[in-house]
């Protein structure tokens, strides 16, 4: 399991949320898996580059 923190893509704005480029989270099929609170979760990069986040 790898538990790296990724970099957030630079930006103007302090006040904004941190931005993450999504390729750099995800392994070259285009999943990762994310936890919250003891849940696990799959981010998943689809053939029409659109995000799904699934439980």
């Amino acid at each position: 399991m790898i538990h790296a923190k990724p970099s957030p893509v630079p930006r103007d704005m302090p006040s904004e949320p941190p931005r993450y480029d999504a390729k750099a989270l995800t392994d070259p099929d285009g999943v990762a898996r994310i936890e919250l609170d003891g849940q696990i979760y799959t981010l998943r990069i689809t053939r029409q580059n659109k995000l799904i986040l699934t439980k």
